[in-house]
């Protein structure tokens, strides 16, 4: 059965391309309904896309594959950014008003606004975090309704280079697929697997990924601090390729015996522990992990200098929270403490809303964090809207007509001929109240025609009688 509604999302990563569709339910669970990945390693390198040819293609077919498990056809999908050139800017916008007033929320948008016009060299402002704002001598979270004579909004920009953003629209434009919205990663990873109470008190979130590690640090629910480092778990398994091994045997190695502050422990017959290599060769697992500490020490050295760059390493009450793939190598959070010492670490593992569904590729190893991050920030469905079907034809269509009118049009086939209507009982040509003709008065002439006739009559009688009186006189004598 098809499903009409959900959210997608892709996330490029410097080693896998994954792709995820599914939907969010009314009580904060998730439910996953496709699922699909692929090797990135051969177009994007420490978060970028280099080669946007076969980026194109890798999406192309990330969508292809989500959309046959759907059963529906998708219409724009969430994208993730994020690289090695990613990382915040601090900027300050004043204004001095005429009058002591209330602060409002056009001015609030209209310094938000100037902020965005900040000058950068060859880089972009992918989003902005805005800080507190100094009203007078006071800081407000929230300025508007406000009083004060002088706004100070403080901004933390989240910027990158211009190629980063391009090189990644034209992937998805080559591969004629529609952005329903470019998010910067690391910003929705952080609340998929941070507590509120965690970004209010402060922590900082470090993840650790193949080719990056990024690091954010939180406070008042406010970001306060972003940076990306070029380092990750790659950088142990190209050292571990000293051993004269291949990279991907390399990987193997780290994986099954990688540890970050590894201990001799030596077995029951004196001799150290060791593995064997492809080749039939004897590797100790002392000199092998020699290599991987060593580096994991340099990668968790420079996460933790960013932390004390930030200016937030003493107000960190909730401490260090990792995540991402290579916080699966054991002894990290020990390493990091020592460091650190900072007491309070601890691996976020996966996200914290229940999710249902692809059990076996969604596995609790940090890996799929920043893609389920994606899925919880979407908001609009991406499924492609089926077409509105064709109101079905009148029934006179079957009567025999070729051609039907495209719309049920009363006068188009004529429906029984009606008697035609009666010329609209014109109110009979209102014999406009002719203007009587007046009574014609009754011509003049006429009246005197039928007086003369009238006069001659009487004379004529008035003659016969005295014609008749004289002779019936004279005969009565």
């Amino acid at each position: 059965m098809a499903t009409t509604e959900f959210i997608a999302a892709i996330e490029l990563g410097s080693s896998r391309i994954a792709g995820i569709a599914g939907r969010k339910h009314a009580d904060g669970s998730l439910e996953v309904l496709a699922y699909a990945r692929e090797d990135s390693s051969t177009f994007v390198r420490k978060g970028q896309v280099y080669n946007i040819d076969k980026a194109a293609h890798a999406i192309h077919n990330i969508v292809s594959r989500l959309e046959e498990q759907l059963h529906h056809s998708i219409a724009q999908v969430y994208a993730g950014i994020g690289g090695q050139s990613l990382r915040t800017a601090e900027n300050q916008v004043s204004r001095l008003l005429d009058e002591e007033g209330i602060i409002s929320d056009e001015l609030v948008d209209e310094l938000c606004y100037e902020n965005r016009d900040l000058p950068l060299s060859d880089m972009c402002v992918l989003d902005v975090a805005p800080q507190e704002y100094k009203i007078d001598n006071t800081l407000h979270a929230d300025p508007v309704g406000v009083t004060g004579r002088s706004i100070t909004g403080r901004y933390q920009n989240i910027i990158a280079r211009h190629a980063l953003k391009k090189n990644l629209e034209q992937s998805f434009e080559k591969a004629g697929v529609k952005i329903a919205g470019l998010l910067v990663s690391p910003l929705a990873l952080a609340p998929a697997v941070l507590t509120e109470n965690e970004m209010r008190a402060g922590c900082a979130l470090v993840d650790l990924g193949a080719a990056t590690t990024t690091v954010q640090v939180y406070k008042n629910n406010i970001l306060r601090y972003l940076c990306v480092l070029p380092l990750g778990g790659n950088n142990i398994s190209h050292d571990l390729t000293g051993l004269k091994i291949e990279e991907t045997e390399a990987e193997d190695l780290k994986l099954r015996y990688g540890d970050a502050l590894y201990k001799e422990d030596e077995n029951d017959s004196g001799a150290p522990a060791s593995c064997l290599l492809n080749d039939g060769r004897a590797v100790k697992l002392g000199e092998l992990n020699d290599i991987v500490g060593a580096r994991a020490e340099e990668i968790m050295s420079n996460a933790w200098n960013q932390i004390q760059l930030s200016g937030y390493e003493n107000e960190l009450f909730s401490g260090v929270v990792l995540t991402g793939g290579n916080a699966n190598l054991p002894n990290t959070e020990a390493l990091f403490r020592s460091l650190s010492h900072t007491d309070k670490v601890r691996t976020a593992a996966f996200v914290q809303e229940v999710v249902s569904g692809y059990d076996d590729d969604l596995t609790h190893d940090g890996r799929q964090n920043t893609l389920l991050g994606l899925l919880v920030a979407g908001t609009e469905n991406c499924c492609t809207p089926e077409k509105p079907q064709p109101a079905p034809q009148p029934t006179q269509a079957s009567l025999g007509f070729d051609n039907p009118a495209p719309a049920p049009q009363p006068a188009e086939p004529k429906p029984e001929p009606q008697p035609e209507p009666e010329p609209a009982p014109q109110p009979e040509p209102k014999k406009e109240p002719q203007p009587k003709p007046e009574p014609e008065p009754k011509p003049t002439t006429t009246k005197k025609k039928k007086r003369w006739w009238q006069m001659g009559k009487d004379l004529f009688d008035d003659l016969k009688n005295e014609a008749l009186g004289d002779t019936s006189d004279s005969l009565k004598n």
